[in-house]
């Protein structure tokens, strides 16, 4: 069964590293949760690459700014970037999966329209869709968005939790609900209309509820977050609410389902594993709530914690043999394994 993801942090995890232009740490084997050989083996053919930059690198890790309560915990969420780091950063990400491109040898391609999505299909070739995770990288201006369009980025997250001059995200707490602060600035209303017009795709992951309500109203691109779970299953500030995943149902969009351990499967304390049956609890969840037309992988390989049953990227056919053991026909699973992302772009992009 072929796989399409709807987010990793593969170019963030090489481009932290001491080599952070080397495409064979992706092309060639790494050691964290994702690289090309694996994904083979997983029957990976595409998926969300995530431009992400790091926070300041005076902010503490985020173990060390955890507040534990008797409730719960949470995570002071840190300062917003400089325009500069992140411009200089997302520029590092973005050469360096070309790079990948290039040293691929035709085993990886850029995708940027729907033709390259379908070709990439047909042909065997591994499809990157080049993501902004926050729009740090974006002058409030919107001068330079055509720039990265012309780069290659067809999806933007308006936010990583992390405030910023376009929104507001969500922190990570617990328990906790997305509701957690304004809405979206005036330059991220025109960020989402520019976007609109190029035919970017909007991600809502890491966007408070109402900047969320805020997408809902403007946009008539179909409603999408990548990398997710369901709040009513576990109640942290990041998972979608269920009145927003049926906004997404209703929208023709669709939630890619996170593999992160403490968004499964969360308690009171973080915890270091879960099941690999919580991912496809929130997936049956999801699909019985808004339809299956409307639910999908997310994973945030080399982003996050994931069940140790899994392991890593090579391993994603356990979770369609899970899928087809909890009931989940042929038909269905196609969709949830890489037609609903194929559906939301093409009903997204406008570069055919």
């Amino acid at each position: 069964m072929k796989i399409f993801d709807g987010h990793n942090d593969i170019l963030h995890k090489i481009n932290s590293s001491d080599n952070p232009m080397d495409p064979r740490a992706f092309l060639a084997g790494g050691e964290g949760q994702m690289d090309y050989p694996r994904a083979l083996q997983g029957e990976y053919c595409g998926g969300f690459f995530a431009v992400y930059t790091s926070n300041l690198p005076e902010v503490p890790p985020a173990e060390e700014r955890m507040i534990l309560s008797t409730e719960g915990y949470h995570v002071p969420l840190p300062p917003a970037l400089p325009y500069d780091l992140a411009h200089s950063s997302a520029m590092g990400m973005i050469q360096l999966l070309k790079k990948i491109e290039s040293d691929s040898r035709g085993g990886l391609r850029i995708a940027t329209s729907l033709k390259d999505l379908h070709d990439c299909l047909e042909n065997k070739v591994m499809a990157a869709v080049l993501h902004l995770e926050g729009a740090e990288p974006i002058l409030p201006s919107l001068e330079n968005l055509e720039e990265f369009y012309q780069l290659g980025v067809r999806s933007l997250g308006i936010t990583w939790s992390r405030s910023n001059a376009f929104g507001h995200g969500v922190p990570f707490v617990y328990p906790g609900h997305p509701d957690s602060g304004p809405g979206l600035t005036e330059a991220g209303k025109r960020l989402v209309d520019a976007c609109g017009q190029l035919g970017v795709m909007i991600d809502l992951a890491h966007l408070n509820e109402k900047g969320f309500w805020d997408v809902a109203e403007r946009s008539s691109a179909p409603l999408v977050s990548t990398h997710t779970a369901a709040h009513a299953l576990i109640p942290k500030a990041r998972n979608l609410t269920d009145d927003q995943l049926r906004a997404v149902g209703e929208s023709g969009g669709v939630v890619g389902v996170i593999f992160s351990v403490n968004d499964l499967d969360g308690g009171k304390r973080p915890k270091e594993d879960a099941p690999i049956s919580a991912i496809l609890k929130h997936i049956q969840y999801i699909a019985a709530l808004i339809g299956v037309d409307h639910v999908a992988f997310g994973s945030d390989f080399d982003g996050t914690k994931i069940p140790s049953q899994l392991g890593d990227i090579s391993a994603f056919q356990k979770l369609v043999a899970l899928l087809e053991g909890a009931g989940f026909s042929q038909e269905e699973r196609e969709k949830i394994c890489w037609r609903n992302w194929l559906r939301v772009l093409e009903n997204t992009w406008k570069s055919q």
